[in-house]
Protein backbone atom coordinates (compact mmCIF):
# COMPACT_ATOMS: atom_id res chain seq x y z
CA UNK A 1 0.00 0.00 0.00
CA UNK A 2 1.24 3.54 -0.83
CA UNK A 3 1.59 6.37 1.47
CA UNK A 4 -0.82 9.51 0.47
CA UNK A 5 0.70 12.75 -0.57
CA UNK A 6 2.33 14.87 1.83
CA UNK A 7 1.73 18.67 1.53
CA UNK A 8 4.43 19.33 2.91
CA UNK A 9 7.43 17.72 5.57
CA UNK A 10 10.79 18.17 6.82
CA UNK A 11 14.17 15.78 6.62
CA UNK A 12 16.05 15.42 10.11
CA UNK A 13 19.51 13.93 10.48
CA UNK A 14 19.04 12.06 13.85
CA UNK A 15 21.87 10.58 16.01
CA UNK A 16 21.68 7.12 17.34
CA UNK A 17 24.16 5.96 19.78
CA UNK A 18 25.16 2.66 19.72
CA UNK A 19 28.11 0.55 20.77
CA UNK A 20 30.23 0.74 18.53
CA UNK A 21 29.49 4.82 18.47
CA UNK A 22 26.79 7.02 17.31
CA UNK A 23 25.49 6.43 13.60
CA UNK A 24 23.84 9.45 11.76
CA UNK A 25 20.48 8.86 9.71
CA UNK A 26 18.07 10.62 8.16
CA UNK A 27 14.29 10.83 8.84
CA UNK A 28 11.69 12.93 7.12
CA UNK A 29 8.78 13.48 8.99
CA UNK A 30 5.90 14.56 7.40
CA UNK A 31 2.99 17.21 8.61
CA UNK A 32 0.46 19.68 7.44
CA UNK A 33 0.09 23.33 7.01
CA UNK A 34 -3.83 23.19 7.69
CA UNK A 35 -4.59 19.81 9.38
CA UNK A 36 -8.26 20.94 9.57
CA UNK A 37 -10.92 18.80 7.66
CA UNK A 38 -14.70 18.68 7.54
CA UNK A 39 -15.95 17.27 10.94
CA UNK A 40 -18.56 14.46 10.38
CA UNK A 41 -20.73 12.35 12.78
CA UNK A 42 -18.17 9.95 14.29
CA UNK A 43 -20.22 6.99 14.34
CA UNK A 44 -20.94 7.40 10.49
CA UNK A 45 -17.74 8.83 8.97
CA UNK A 46 -19.98 10.39 6.76
CA UNK A 47 -18.97 13.17 4.07
CA UNK A 48 -17.20 13.54 1.40
CA UNK A 49 -14.07 13.87 3.57
CA UNK A 50 -13.18 11.55 6.26
CA UNK A 51 -10.48 11.28 8.58
CA UNK A 52 -8.06 9.12 9.76
CA UNK A 53 -8.76 7.42 13.03
CA UNK A 54 -6.01 6.59 15.40
CA UNK A 55 -6.69 3.38 17.33
CA UNK A 56 -4.29 1.94 20.44
CA UNK A 57 -4.00 -1.59 20.06
CA UNK A 58 -2.48 -2.67 22.82
CA UNK A 59 -5.40 -3.30 25.18
CA UNK A 60 -8.50 -6.32 25.03
CA UNK A 61 -9.88 -4.13 22.42
CA UNK A 62 -8.42 -1.31 20.06
CA UNK A 63 -9.72 2.11 20.96
CA UNK A 64 -9.81 4.97 19.31
CA UNK A 65 -7.31 8.17 20.59
CA UNK A 66 -7.50 10.56 17.86
CA UNK A 67 -9.71 11.44 14.96
CA UNK A 68 -7.44 13.10 13.04
CA UNK A 69 -5.60 15.50 14.82
CA UNK A 70 -8.62 15.82 17.52
CA UNK A 71 -7.45 13.63 20.72
CA UNK A 72 -10.35 11.24 21.97
CA UNK A 73 -10.23 9.48 25.48
CA UNK A 74 -9.61 5.81 24.43
CA UNK A 75 -13.02 4.80 23.31
CA UNK A 76 -13.73 1.27 22.24
CA UNK A 77 -14.02 0.98 18.54
CA UNK A 78 -17.11 -0.62 18.66
CA UNK A 79 -18.57 2.51 20.49
CA UNK A 80 -16.53 5.45 18.57
CA UNK A 81 -18.57 3.04 14.94
CA UNK A 82 -21.60 1.74 16.75
CA UNK A 83 -23.76 3.11 14.18
CA UNK A 84 -21.04 2.66 10.95
CA UNK A 85 -22.63 -0.51 8.77
CA UNK A 86 -18.80 -1.02 8.19
CA UNK A 87 -17.80 -2.09 11.90
CA UNK A 88 -17.06 -5.19 11.66
CA UNK A 89 -14.83 -5.07 8.49
CA UNK A 90 -12.85 -2.17 10.05
CA UNK A 91 -12.53 -4.51 13.46
CA UNK A 92 -11.07 -7.13 10.96
CA UNK A 93 -8.93 -5.06 9.16
CA UNK A 94 -7.40 -4.01 12.50
CA UNK A 95 -6.72 -7.15 13.74
CA UNK A 96 -5.19 -8.61 10.62
CA UNK A 97 -2.82 -5.41 10.20
CA UNK A 98 -1.92 -6.30 13.95
CA UNK A 99 -1.71 -9.91 12.78
CA UNK A 100 0.50 -9.17 9.86
CA UNK A 101 2.36 -6.30 11.00
CA UNK A 102 1.86 -3.57 7.64
CA UNK A 103 -0.86 -1.64 6.33
CA UNK A 104 -3.17 -3.09 4.32
CA UNK A 105 -6.28 -1.91 1.51
CA UNK A 106 -9.20 -4.01 1.51
CA UNK A 107 -12.74 -3.48 0.13
CA UNK A 108 -16.02 -3.56 2.24
CA UNK A 109 -18.43 -6.35 0.87
CA UNK A 110 -21.76 -4.36 1.71
CA UNK A 111 -21.01 -1.12 0.89
CA UNK A 112 -17.78 -1.34 -1.50
CA UNK A 113 -15.95 0.97 0.97
CA UNK A 114 -11.97 1.21 0.73
CA UNK A 115 -10.24 0.35 4.43
CA UNK A 116 -6.45 1.29 4.19
CA UNK A 117 -4.35 0.73 7.53
CA UNK A 118 -0.92 1.92 8.40
CA UNK A 119 0.82 0.28 11.42
CA UNK A 120 2.98 2.74 14.71
CA UNK A 121 5.08 0.39 15.09
CA UNK A 122 7.80 0.96 18.09
CA UNK A 123 11.44 -0.18 16.94
CA UNK A 124 10.91 -3.15 19.32
CA UNK A 125 8.52 -4.62 16.77
CA UNK A 126 5.98 -3.98 19.05
CA UNK A 127 2.70 -2.53 17.50
CA UNK A 128 1.10 0.19 19.82
CA UNK A 129 -1.55 1.58 17.33
CA UNK A 130 -3.66 1.33 14.05
CA UNK A 131 -3.95 4.24 11.63
CA UNK A 132 -7.76 3.64 9.73
CA UNK A 133 -9.04 5.11 6.91
CA UNK A 134 -12.51 4.62 5.37
CA UNK A 135 -13.66 5.95 2.32
CA UNK A 136 -15.17 5.68 -1.29
CA UNK A 137 -12.80 3.43 -3.24
CA UNK A 138 -12.83 6.58 -5.87
CA UNK A 139 -11.22 8.58 -3.11
CA UNK A 140 -7.78 9.64 -1.94
CA UNK A 141 -7.22 9.84 2.49
CA UNK A 142 -6.59 13.06 3.64
CA UNK A 143 -2.93 13.57 4.59
CA UNK A 144 -1.41 11.59 7.69
CA UNK A 145 -0.62 13.15 11.02
CA UNK A 146 2.10 10.68 11.50
CA UNK A 147 2.01 9.29 15.21
CA UNK A 148 5.20 8.49 17.19
CA UNK A 149 5.49 5.58 19.43
CA UNK A 150 7.77 5.44 22.25
CA UNK A 151 8.17 3.07 25.46
CA UNK A 152 9.52 4.16 29.32
CA UNK A 153 11.02 1.48 30.89
CA UNK A 154 9.42 2.30 34.46
CA UNK A 155 11.80 -0.45 36.70
CA UNK A 156 15.06 0.55 34.86
CA UNK A 157 14.13 4.11 34.31
CA UNK A 158 15.28 4.55 30.66
CA UNK A 159 13.06 6.07 27.97
CA UNK A 160 13.43 4.90 24.01
CA UNK A 161 11.67 7.52 21.61
CA UNK A 162 11.65 7.96 18.10
CA UNK A 163 12.16 10.69 15.54
CA UNK A 164 8.76 10.78 15.49
CA UNK A 165 8.04 11.03 18.63
CA UNK A 166 10.84 13.38 19.41
CA UNK A 167 9.54 15.78 16.95
CA UNK A 168 6.10 15.49 17.91
CA UNK A 169 7.12 16.47 21.89
CA UNK A 170 8.35 19.55 20.04
CA UNK A 171 11.89 18.96 20.81
CA UNK A 172 14.54 18.58 16.99
CA UNK A 173 15.02 14.89 16.16
CA UNK A 174 18.65 16.33 14.57
CA UNK A 175 20.15 17.05 18.05
CA UNK A 176 18.22 14.20 20.64
CA UNK A 177 19.36 10.96 20.70
CA UNK A 178 16.54 8.31 20.70
CA UNK A 179 17.79 5.60 22.99
CA UNK A 180 18.90 5.82 26.21
CA UNK A 181 17.20 8.62 27.75
CA UNK A 182 15.78 9.86 31.21
CA UNK A 183 12.32 10.88 31.40
CA UNK A 184 13.04 14.07 32.15
CA UNK A 185 14.31 14.06 28.83
CA UNK A 186 11.04 13.26 27.11
CA UNK A 187 9.35 15.75 29.36
CA UNK A 188 9.66 19.40 28.31
CA UNK A 189 11.84 22.02 30.42
CA UNK A 190 10.32 24.82 31.97
CA UNK A 191 6.46 24.07 31.00
CA UNK A 192 4.17 22.54 33.40
CA UNK A 193 0.65 21.95 33.33
CA UNK A 194 -1.79 19.82 34.79
CA UNK A 195 -2.03 17.07 32.55
CA UNK A 196 1.87 16.19 32.96
CA UNK A 197 1.00 15.48 36.98
CA UNK A 198 -0.79 12.39 35.83
CA UNK A 199 2.16 11.12 33.76
CA UNK A 200 4.38 12.05 36.41
CA UNK A 201 2.34 10.25 39.05
CA UNK A 202 2.63 7.27 36.84
CA UNK A 203 6.17 7.14 36.99
CA UNK A 204 6.18 6.99 40.50
CA UNK A 205 3.40 5.13 41.29
CA UNK A 206 3.41 2.46 38.64
CA UNK A 207 0.26 0.34 38.09
CA UNK A 208 -0.01 -2.43 35.35
CA UNK A 209 -3.38 -1.65 33.62
CA UNK A 210 -3.29 2.22 34.29
CA UNK A 211 -4.18 4.03 30.69
CA UNK A 212 -3.91 8.02 30.18
CA UNK A 213 -4.96 9.59 27.29
CA UNK A 214 -4.32 13.66 27.47
CA UNK A 215 -3.00 16.42 25.54
CA UNK A 216 -1.08 19.49 26.72
CA UNK A 217 0.49 22.92 25.21
CA UNK A 218 4.23 23.49 25.04
CA UNK A 219 6.85 25.35 23.33
CA UNK A 220 8.69 23.41 20.50
CA UNK A 221 12.29 23.63 19.75
CA UNK A 222 11.21 26.81 17.24
CA UNK A 223 9.71 28.85 19.90
CA UNK A 224 6.23 28.05 18.35
CA UNK A 225 3.25 26.83 20.86
CA UNK A 226 2.09 23.27 19.81
CA UNK A 227 -0.48 21.02 21.23
CA UNK A 228 1.08 17.04 21.88
CA UNK A 229 -1.52 14.38 21.75
CA UNK A 230 -0.09 11.49 24.34
CA UNK A 231 -1.51 8.52 25.36
CA UNK A 232 0.42 5.58 27.34
CA UNK A 233 -0.71 2.05 28.85
CA UNK A 234 1.68 0.32 31.74
CA UNK A 235 2.02 -3.11 31.41
CA UNK A 236 4.40 -6.06 33.25
CA UNK A 237 6.70 -7.10 30.30
CA UNK A 238 9.56 -10.07 30.13
CA UNK A 239 12.75 -8.04 29.80
CA UNK A 240 15.77 -9.46 27.44
CA UNK A 241 17.37 -10.86 30.71
CA UNK A 242 13.92 -12.94 31.55
CA UNK A 243 12.62 -10.60 34.48
CA UNK A 244 9.48 -8.95 34.60
CA UNK A 245 9.61 -5.77 33.93
CA UNK A 246 6.96 -3.14 34.32
CA UNK A 247 7.36 -0.35 31.10
CA UNK A 248 4.90 2.20 29.99
CA UNK A 249 4.01 2.00 26.13
CA UNK A 250 2.73 5.30 24.60
CA UNK A 251 2.21 7.27 21.54
CA UNK A 252 2.01 11.07 20.63
CA UNK A 253 0.99 13.63 18.23
CA UNK A 254 0.00 16.87 17.02
CA UNK A 255 -3.30 17.73 18.54
CA UNK A 256 -5.47 20.43 18.04
CA UNK A 257 -7.46 22.36 21.06
CA UNK A 258 -11.12 22.72 21.05
CA UNK A 259 -12.04 25.98 19.88
CA UNK A 260 -14.79 26.02 22.80
CA UNK A 261 -12.54 24.91 25.25
CA UNK A 262 -11.81 27.48 27.67
CA UNK A 263 -8.21 28.09 28.32
CA UNK A 264 -6.64 26.46 31.15
CA UNK A 265 -5.26 29.26 33.61
CA UNK A 266 -2.27 27.37 34.95
CA UNK A 267 -1.91 29.05 38.06
CA UNK A 268 1.23 26.37 39.12
CA UNK A 269 3.11 27.71 36.36
CA UNK A 270 2.59 31.47 37.32
CA UNK A 271 3.62 30.73 40.49
CA UNK A 272 7.25 28.83 39.36
CA UNK A 273 7.54 31.26 37.17
CA UNK A 274 7.17 34.00 39.79
CA UNK A 275 9.75 32.31 42.00
CA UNK A 276 12.33 31.71 39.47
CA UNK A 277 15.81 33.54 40.30
CA UNK A 278 19.15 33.43 38.36
CA UNK A 279 21.24 30.19 38.58
CA UNK A 280 19.48 28.07 40.61
CA UNK A 281 17.81 25.03 39.13
CA UNK A 282 14.62 23.42 39.95
CA UNK A 283 13.13 20.07 39.31
CA UNK A 284 10.96 17.13 40.11
CA UNK A 285 12.82 14.03 41.57
CA UNK A 286 10.82 10.54 42.47
CA UNK A 287 11.38 9.61 46.23
CA UNK A 288 11.38 6.75 45.69
CA UNK A 289 14.70 6.63 44.38
CA UNK A 290 15.55 9.83 43.63
CA UNK A 291 15.51 9.68 39.83
CA UNK A 292 15.27 12.89 38.07
CA UNK A 293 11.52 13.41 36.47
CA UNK A 294 11.43 16.77 35.05
CA UNK A 295 13.28 20.34 35.00
CA UNK A 296 11.24 23.40 35.96
CA UNK A 297 14.25 25.74 34.75
CA UNK A 298 17.54 25.32 32.60
CA UNK A 299 19.22 21.85 33.41
CA UNK A 300 21.62 22.09 35.73
CA UNK A 301 24.99 22.18 33.68
CA UNK A 302 27.30 21.10 36.61
CA UNK A 303 25.78 17.90 37.65
CA UNK A 304 25.73 14.39 35.53
CA UNK A 305 21.90 14.63 35.60
CA UNK A 306 21.53 11.96 32.94
CA UNK A 307 22.88 9.00 35.13
CA UNK A 308 20.75 6.40 35.70
CA UNK A 309 21.06 5.21 39.08
CA UNK A 310 19.37 7.30 40.68
CA UNK A 311 20.40 9.92 43.22
CA UNK A 312 22.51 7.52 45.40
CA UNK A 313 25.08 7.21 43.13
CA UNK A 314 25.16 11.00 42.32
CA UNK A 315 26.62 11.78 45.89
CA UNK A 316 29.75 11.55 46.61
CA UNK A 317 29.93 8.68 49.82
CA UNK A 318 31.52 10.73 52.31
CA UNK A 319 28.56 13.03 52.50
CA UNK A 320 26.33 9.81 53.23
CA UNK A 321 25.35 11.27 57.10
CA UNK A 322 24.15 14.60 55.51
CA UNK A 323 21.97 12.73 53.16
CA UNK A 324 20.69 10.41 55.89
CA UNK A 325 19.74 13.68 57.81
CA UNK A 326 17.94 15.55 54.56
CA UNK A 327 15.86 12.15 54.33
CA UNK A 328 14.62 12.35 58.54
CA UNK A 329 14.50 16.41 57.80
CA UNK A 330 12.20 15.75 54.82
CA UNK A 331 9.55 13.98 57.07
CA UNK A 332 8.52 17.44 57.78
CA UNK A 333 8.29 18.57 54.19
CA UNK A 334 11.76 20.49 53.58
CA UNK A 335 15.62 20.21 53.88
CA UNK A 336 19.03 21.73 52.53
CA UNK A 337 22.27 21.24 52.87
CA UNK A 338 25.43 21.00 50.71
CA UNK A 339 26.88 17.90 49.02
CA UNK A 340 29.20 16.98 46.43
CA UNK A 341 27.49 15.75 43.35
CA UNK A 342 29.00 13.85 40.71
CA UNK A 343 29.83 15.80 37.18
CA UNK A 344 29.55 14.46 33.35
CA UNK A 345 33.23 14.52 33.50
CA UNK A 346 33.58 11.84 36.46
CA UNK A 347 34.77 14.65 39.30
CA UNK A 348 32.72 16.36 42.53
CA UNK A 349 31.06 19.43 42.13
CA UNK A 350 29.77 20.91 45.88
CA UNK A 351 25.78 21.85 45.03
CA UNK A 352 23.77 23.74 47.26
CA UNK A 353 20.28 21.53 47.34
CA UNK A 354 16.70 22.65 48.71
CA UNK A 355 14.21 19.95 49.30
CA UNK A 356 10.32 20.74 49.24
CA UNK A 357 7.73 17.37 49.23
CA UNK A 358 4.93 18.34 46.60
CA UNK A 359 1.65 16.50 46.16
CA UNK A 360 1.16 15.49 42.09
CA UNK A 361 -2.03 13.68 42.93
CA UNK A 362 -4.16 12.91 45.90
CA UNK A 363 -1.50 10.40 47.94
CA UNK A 364 1.18 10.81 45.51
CA UNK A 365 4.39 13.06 46.15
CA UNK A 366 7.05 14.65 44.83
CA UNK A 367 10.46 16.01 45.71
CA UNK A 368 10.96 19.77 44.12
CA UNK A 369 14.81 20.64 44.55
CA UNK A 370 16.36 23.66 43.88
CA UNK A 371 19.96 23.04 42.85
CA UNK A 372 22.56 25.78 43.01
CA UNK A 373 26.30 26.74 43.42
CA UNK A 374 27.30 27.58 47.10
CA UNK A 375 29.22 30.08 48.45
CA UNK A 376 32.32 29.23 50.09
CA UNK A 377 31.24 30.35 53.23
CA UNK A 378 28.14 27.88 52.61
CA UNK A 379 30.96 25.18 51.87
CA UNK A 380 33.03 25.76 54.88
CA UNK A 381 30.18 25.19 56.83
CA UNK A 382 28.97 22.06 55.33
CA UNK A 383 32.60 20.62 55.87
CA UNK A 384 32.65 21.83 59.76
CA UNK A 385 29.09 20.27 60.21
Amino acid sequence: MQEANYVTGVTFATRIPSSAGSSTQSVRIPYLLSPSVPRSDPGKMGGMTHDWLLVETLGSEPAVVARGSQTKNLIPISVFLRRNPNLMAIQSAIGETVRAGQGLSSITPKTKRVIRTEVVRMTDGCIHGVHVWVGPANAEPPERLIPGPLVWDLTTGVATDTPESIFNSGMDPAVEATDGRTFADDLPTRDLNPSEAKVLSLVINPQPGTTICTTWDVTDFRGEPVTVGFVSRTMVETGPDGRDRTVCRAMNWRSERDAAEVPADYLAQRILDGLARPDVHRALVDLNNWKLLKWLDEPAPFIDWRNREGGASRIHPDDTAHMERMAAEFATGFTTAVLRMRTSGGGWQSVHMTINRVELEPGTYAGLLALRLPSDAEIVGADSG
